[in-house]
């Protein structure tokens, strides 16, 4: 059995990143399941960039502010307090925009853990 309480505040942050990112899946010893810690202030991007996975699947819970999602199929913007979930092969960017009042803070979770990310181009 192994249990772990986390604090996302006591977590390194990852370096070269558009936000502060912190692995809450490797303070918490997930093999199955990546789970990210973002606070992003006005103008971060969460990725990298805008991207796909062929088979994890995504989930966003807002902590703090209101998370942008470019897609698409438009710009989702989701509350604090709220989940976006993102199916795999759907292209997706998750930003806080310039003119956002404050930072959003969202624990992302996917599953499973695999490295299938792409870039996607959504001029192409």
């Amino acid at each position: 059995m192994g249990y772990h309480v986390v604090t996302p505040d006591e977590l390194e942050s990852v370096p070269d990143r558009p936000c502060d990112l912190r692995r809450v899946s490797e303070a918490a010893g997930f093999e199955e399941m990546a789970a990210n810690w973002f606070r992003a202030e006005p103008g971060e991007d969460i990725p990298l960039a805008y991207h796909y996975h062929d088979d994890q699947e995504e989930l966003f819970y807002v902590v703090e502010g209101t998370l942008h999602v470019e897609t698409p199929e438009g710009t989702f913007e989701v509350p604090e307090g709220s989940l976006f979930a993102v199916e795999p092969d759907s292209p997706q960017r998750a930003h806080n925009p310039e003119d956002a009042d404050g930072a959003v803070t969202t624990l992302a979770v996917g599953a499973p853990a695999v490295d299938d990310v792409h870039a996607y181009d959504p001029e192409a």
